[in-house]
């Protein structure tokens, strides 16, 4: 079982440390029992984020079989005259896409723009620290 402090627990979230301490005391996380900081369940914790989360409403109303898509805000557009660089800040993830000038244009995209980033992806990395 992964034990979480409730820093690590808001900074992962997004969160301030008070904000999963009124969860505790609403009853929605257990803060675990024992000696040392204060932790609560990861599981338990991942469970509460999955069933609360609520994502921004995507503006395409499109259908897709792509299930992860990051609704944000274009910070910066890099362009040549064939490709270009789009970073967009969807809540405290940045996602960067490499596409061509062409559809830069034709999109309008453009800081300050809200879009959204599909990923299709056969091949996901995931990371564990020790």
């Amino acid at each position: 079982m992964s034990q979480i402090r409730i820093s690590e627990a808001a900074r992962f979230l997004g969160v301030s440390d008070d904000t999963v301490r009124r969860w505790i005391d609403q009853g929605l996380l257990a803060r675990s029992t024992g000696d040392g900081p204060a932790t609560v369940d990861g599981l338990e914790l991942a469970n509460l984020v999955r069933d609360h989360s609520v994502l921004p409403a995507d503006p395409a109303d499109v259908a897709r079989s792509a299930r992860n898509r990051f609704v944000g805000i274009i910070t910066k557009v890099t362009t040549d005259t064939v490709m270009a660089q789009v970073e967009l800040q969807c809540g405290p993830h940045r996602v960067v896409s490499l596409i061509s000038s062409e559809a830069v244009r034709e999109l309008g995209l453009a800081p300050g723009v809200v879009a959204t980033a599909v990923v299709k992806a056969t091949n996901v990395i995931i990371e564990k620290g020790s």
